[in-house]
């Protein structure tokens, strides 16, 4: 396909397309009077442009060319181009791939027939939602970027207010709608500061700025807030658990697996003009990434709503892929080429990984929420049995986010810790091998999160009547799930060939690490591939055998010990609150619980109920009182807006003047 690409039209052109073929995908559904056609039709298109996107973009990453088109647009903030250089490139492989599958994932979940009052504006927006990004990494001028990310935010906000009769879904939406454009606020202060620098609207070329001007520090500054907060980086995450989980399963899936990644690139993106970048730079990403990874998976193991914990758990990750760029900026500001090479990979790698495995687990929760009717744990149990199928898909994405072998989750952490311990070796930057220990704190404590979540779902004995009797996906639904793990588990053994898949982006970052022997790294990768195809086919050999055994032997059912009870009972288990109890009170002081505790009173109590929830410190015990306080102090504002049309003529004509003064 590869070859039929490059000898029909340039594969920039035919990604170009593709975006904006998917961008058009929901238009004809506004029309269409038969319900669940205009759906089928955008399902279909999108299917078709990212099996030609995809293809074109993998070989404008693997060609390290650069492809430019100059947009005809007669704004006067200069020319607007699009090009696409092997980092924009390899940011569009997750776009393509998770708008596909989400799309198909939406016949079943989404479906015209049930929803068709919000169906209609959820296709069309979400086409409009991935087009927008693709078109991001390929902007050049710093308008038309704010432009397409102001798109990008506002149809995610559509997407994310699909369900806008629920007060939940309106507050997280308003959260949303702050967040981002306090964010977009930031990046007007940064795109002016840089056209002040090159003298033109167009971004500046790799590595022609310094970073030793003051005006350098205030532009890392503005595009690390503002970026930070569209990726979800802590302290700026404080729209990112109400907006995932309020938001439909599929366009969740959108969100986390490639929305966040577009924060990071304008974070990478920024990066690569300067030249000279200073130690604190780095020093700065790393601290506000390990903080995220270990404070974002925290908040994840006391969640008892299943999207907030896979959002919280977006913050975990997001905050490894930061770690990972905060060293590579280490590793360039110091000129240390391995661990600019091995920070940068974990990063890159990291993000292609998040892209599989958490689509993977919020379409899993789509179809769990599909089924059960709740999207709390504590009144799920026994899902397995009624969904095997995803169940064991759901497994393999726990397994992946953990990062345990043989999956891909795996293989990106490895090269972190590979770069922070080779730091022994080198008598600059040792500290670093401090991070070791807290990225496997990181590490603990998500295998704590993902086994609460797993077996306080899948295992164990129903605890609601919505969990008694669940039903198993259909098709749409399994099938992007099979992909996304198929995807972590070719990464998993086929490491070598994911970082392939990485170096020429990191080449086009980093020129320093261009001349880096890697062989030395494929080799450690080739030996982590055999060993994971060894444990695969131990797995796989012990399943066998127990099928064998299991056919030939007598099987008897009986019920287990009952720890003394007559009759067992769903509350006789732990539920999910319960499992991370323990976990939960080490972090006391940081994730403040609201917690109910019903006195108990006279011999024979009636029902009731204890409740433990935890709450968004931030964004409850800062972020919301600072806002009310600016509610209170601009109250005087109101006054000027009273509905006379000759007074609001009046401060348009004075605006003039001083305008004309100021210009004069």
């Amino acid at each position: 396909m590869f070859s039929v690409l490059q000898g029909v039209c340039d594969p920039a052109l035919v990604a170009l397309v593709a975006a904006l073929v998917i961008g058009c995908s929901g238009i004809p559904g506004l029309f269409l009077r038969m319900p669940g056609l205009g759906q089928l039709c955008a399902t279909v298109t999108t299917i078709l442009a990212a099996l030609a996107g995809l293809p074109a973009a993998l070989m404008l990453l693997f060609s390290s060319a650069t492809s430019t088109y100059i947009l005809s647009w007669g704004l006067p903030f200069g020319l607007c181009e699009l090009t696409i250089d092997p980092l924009s490139a390899f940011f569009l492989i997750p776009v393509f791939l998770v708008a596909a599958a989400g799309s198909l994932f939406a016949l079943g979940y989404w479906p015209a027939a049930e929803h068709p009052s919000t169906e209609r504006g959820l296709t069309f927006f979400y086409g409009i939602l991935a087009s927008s990004m693709a078109i991001l990494v390929t902007a050049r001028n710093g308008v038309f970027f704010l432009m397409v990310w102001e798109i990008m935010a506002l149809s995610a906000y559509f997407l994310l207010a699909t369900e806008h009769e629920h007060e939940d879904v309106r507050r997280a939406g308003i959260v949303y709608l702050i967040a981002t454009h306090t964010g977009s606020a930031a990046l007007y202060v940064l795109f002016s500061l840089l056209a002040s620098q090159s003298g033109s609207y167009l971004l500046p070329a790799a590595g022609s700025l310094s970073a030793l001007p003051p005006a350098a520090m205030v532009i890392a500054t503005a595009a690390f807030f503002g970026f930070g907060a569209k990726a979800g980086i802590m302290p700026f995450h404080i729209w990112l658990p109400s907006a995932h989980a309020n938001a439909p399963s599929h366009v969740s899936a959108m969100m986390s697996g490639v929305m966040l990644k577009m924060g990071l690139y304008g974070i990478f993106r920024t990066l690569t003009f300067f030249h000279d970048p200073p130690l604190i730079w780095g020093a700065v990403l790393t601290v506000a990434g390990i903080s995220s990874a270990l404070l974002g998976i925290a908040f994840a193991v006391a969640q008892r709503d299943m999207k907030r914990l896979l959002a919280c758990s977006s913050i975990e990750n997001i905050g490894i892929i930061t770690t990972g760029l905060g060293v590579a900026m280490l590793g360039i500001s110091s000129q240390n080429a391995p661990l600019a090479y091995l920070g940068m990979a974990g990063a890159l790698l990291h993000i292609l990984n998040h892209s599989f495995f958490k689509p993977l687990l919020f379409l899993g929760s789509g179809v769990i929420i599909h089924a059960t009717g709740t999207r709390n744990m504590n009144l799920m149990g026994g899902v397995a049995k009624g969904m095997p199928k995803v169940a064991f898909l759901f497994l393999i994405g726990s397994i992946a986010i953990c990062g345990i072998p043989p999956l891909n989750g795996f293989v990106s952490e490895f090269l972190l810790y590979f770069g922070l311990f080779s730091q022994l070796q080198t008598s600059s930057l040792v500290y670093l091998v401090l991070l070791a220990p807290l990225l496997a704190l990181v590490g603990g404590l998500a295998v704590v999160a993902f086994t609460k979540l797993y077996s306080s779902v899948f295992l164990g004995t129903s605890r609601s009547h919505g969990a008694v009797h669940p039903h198993e996906a259909g098709l749409t639904m399994l099938l992007p799930m099979a992909l996304f793990a198929l995807l972590c588990l070719l990464v998993g053994v086929m490491p070598q060939w994911a970082l392939r898949l990485v170096a020429p982006a990191i080449a086009s970052f980093m020129p320093l690490v261009s001349d880096i022997d890697q062989t030395n790294y494929v080799l450690i990768l080739n030996r982590i591939s055999m060993m994971t195809l060894i444990l695969c086919a131990v797995a796989i050999a012990a399943a066998l055998f127990w099928r064998w055994r299991l056919g030939y032997a007598r099987v008897t059912k009986t019920s287990t010990w009952g720890c003394g009870y007559q009759r067992s009972s769903s509350r006789m288990q732990y539920g999910a609150s319960s499992f991370s109890e323990m976990a939960v009170s080490v972090f006391n002081g940081i994730i403040r619980q609201k917690i109910t505790r019903p006195a108990l009173k006279g011999l024979f109590p009636e029902a009731t109920t204890c409740d433990d929830k935890p709450s968004e410190t931030l964004l409850e015990r800062f972020v919301l009182p600072l806002c009310t306080v600016a509610g209170v102090s601009f109250t005087f504002l109101r006054r000027l807006q009273h509905g006379q049309m000759h007074v609001y003529m009046i401060y348009i004509f004075a605006t003039l003047f001083v305008l004309m003064l100021w210009a004069h």
